[in-house]
Order: structure tokens, then C-alpha cells, then sequence
């Protein structure tokens, strides 16, 4: 088991580096082409922050395993709502402001409740949930929709330099060093998460644990580092709206991104209960709503409301290791 462990954080090491490392490499090559900073980080720094989730997903599914792939998604937009933006929440209360995370928010809550449609078959008569291929194709489409209507404003000059104190600071380097950065980042994913995927498996069969709970807790919690610490990091230099935009964005990806191309590759069987994880990360999300509304179009999220998140994801925990 020691040993499984030890491979389990050689992989989460591997993920973290090459994601990192292919992030700075396409944003660097990016910036040379004259794109927009702003533009960078909803494209280029949300995809890659994403990419554990989806180098673990893909892995999960050439192999065979969907309940890898279906708990690492849930678990981990549990743990980036719940433990990122309490955590963030607590390091500095978090405001909403901007235009361009008001549409994130009601995306995200719209995602999850529709991923969480196209899984519940059973209720609606069906004979098991599962997410078919024409359904991952169709949340793959919807993100598509996202996408668009994420980018689009930012092609707007004047919309853009109003955006431009809360752009990325990228620094120039040469193309070639680029170039391996981005090789070595994927290299990085492709080995964290073939790592991660192998050792989560044989921790289950070890330990006496399903797939499921290995997936919905330590491989979730491992792929959401980087968002997390992203945000708590954003929250400490008082970057409030990235700090959000950052968690609420990836929950997107996750959803209707990660989990629709994986189940183009593999239909995604929910394990028994699983639902019931489907539909708290949907809760969760929509959680958000009422915390970040008010009468002058603006929220914020405490530090107590923030402590709240992170005992409500310490109690999902709870749950799911008294569930087993």
C-alpha cells in the first residue's frame, strides 16, 4: 500500500508540474501572437487548469474505468465550490463585480443541473443512469455555447481595456523554450495521469474501497489543487473576480468539457449512489446564487459563509467515507 501511495503522489507531482508548465508555454507563445491577456486567461490558463481533471479522465476511460472518471469530475467540482471558494473566501471575502463572471455563475449552475439530467435515467424509466455518447456529444456542444459566449465580449476593444487591471502577467521568453515547456507539460499529464489512475485503482482493491470513493475524494482533491491554490492565491493579492472566475470556470469545463468527451470515448456508467454526488455538486453550485446576489447587482462571500463551504465539504467527505 506504501507503495501505492507514494506512486498516487508521484502522479498528483506530475499532474500539478506539467499542467503548470504547459500553461506558461501556451501563454507565452500566445502573447508572441499578439493575443490579449485577458483572452489567454479564459482560454489557454482555464483549459489548462483543467487539464488534471481531463489527463485523468481520458486515462480512466481508455482503460475502462468510468467510475474513475465519473468520481473524479463530481468530486472535484465539489471540492473546488465547496473547499476552493471557502478556503479563498476565508484567506479574503470574496466580491463579484464583473459582467463577465455574472454569465459564468448561471452557466455553471445550468451545466450541472443539465449533466445531472442526462444522468438520471432510472427516475425517468430508464433501466441504468448512465451518460451515453450522444449525450456526452451534446454537452460537449453546450460548452461550445459557453465558450462562445465567454470569449466574445473580450473581442471587444472597449470592453477589454475596462477588463485590463485584472489581466495575467506574462512574461516574454523565446519561442523555443516555449515550445519544450509545453512538450514537458504534457508529458507531465500524460504520466501523472496514467500515475494516478493505475495506483487509485490498486488503492481501492488494497484498501477494501471502491473506485468510486477513491475517485470522489483523493484523486478529486489531488486534480483540484491547482484551481484551489489558484484561487486562494488570487484572493490574497485582492483579486476577488479571478478567484471566482477561476473555480466557477473550471466546474464548467468540468461538466460539460471533461465528462462529455470522455463519455464520446466510453459511455460513463454512474455507480450505485452516485447520483446522489451528481445532484450535491449541483446543489453546490447552485448554492452560489444565493450568496452572490443582492439588490445592487453585486455579492460576496464572507469569511464566515467561507468556513460554512469548507465544513459542508468536510460533512460531504464524512458521508462519503460512512458510505464506504
Amino acid at each position: 500500500m506504501f507503495f501505492q501511495i507514494i506512486i498516487l503522489l508521484a502522479g498528483f507531482f506530475a499532474l500539478i508540474v506539467g499542467a503548470d508548465q504547459l500553461v506558461k508555454g501556451a501563454s507565452a507563445i500566445a502573447k508572441r501572437f499578439g493575443l490579449s491577456n485577458l483572452f489567454i486567461g479564459l482560454t489557454v490558463v482555464a483549459f489548462g487548469s483543467s487539464a488534471p481533471e481531463l489527463a485523468v479522465n481520458l486515462f480512466a476511460a481508455a482503460g475502462g474505468n468510468p467510475d474513475i472518471a465519473f468520481g473524479n469530475v463530481i468530486g472535484s467540482n465539489l471540492a473546488n465550490i465547496l473547499l476552493g471558494l471557502g478556503l479563498a473566501a476565508m484567506v479574503r471575502p470574496l466580491v463579484v463585480e464583473h459582467t463577465a463572471v455574472w454569465r459564468e455563475i448561471p452557466f455553471a449552475i445550468l451545466s450541472a443541473g443539465v449533466l445531472f439530467i442526462f444522468m438520471a435515467d432510472v427516475p425517468l424509466g430508464g433501466l441504468e443512469n448512465v451518460l451515453s455518447r450522444g449525450e456526452g456529444i451534446g454537452l460537449v456542444a453546450f460548452f461550445c455555447v459557453f465558450l462562445y459566449f465567454t470569449i466574445k465580449p473580450i473581442m471587444d476593444r472597449k470592453h477589454e481595456s475596462k477588463q485590463g487591471k485584472h489581466t495575467l502577467s506574462i512574461p516574454k521568453q523565446k519561442t523555443g523554450m516555449s515550445l519544450l515547456m509545453i512538450i514537458g507539460g504534457l508529458v507531465g499529464l500524460i504520466l501523472g495521469g496514467e500515475l494516478i489512475v493505475e495506483s487509485a485503482s490498486a488503492l481501492a482493491t488494497v484498501l477494501g474501497f471502491s473506485q468510486a470513493f477513491i475517485s470522489l475524494t483523493i484523486v478529486a482533491a489531488g486534480t483540484s489543487l491547482p484551481e484551489i491554490a489558484a484561487s486562494m492565491m488570487a484572493a490574497y493579492k485582492g483579486n476577488t473576480d479571478m478567484a471566482i472566475g477561476n473555480i466557477v470556470g473550471s466546474v464548467t469545463f468540468n461538466a460539460l468539457w471533461i465528462l462529455g468527451i470522455t463519455a464520446v470515448i466510453l459511455p460513463v456508467t454512474v455507480f450505485p449512489g452516485g447520483l446522489v454526488d451528481a445532484f450535491l455538486a449541483f446543489a453546490a453550485t447552485a448554492l452560489l446564487f444565493p450568496f452572490m446576489v443582492n439588490q445592487k447587482k453585486t455579492g460576496e462571500l464572507s469569511r464566515w459563509e467561507g468556513v460554512l463551504f469548507v465544513l459542508a465539504y468536510v460533512t460531504y467527505l464524512g458521508f462519503t467515507i460512512w458510505r464506504g
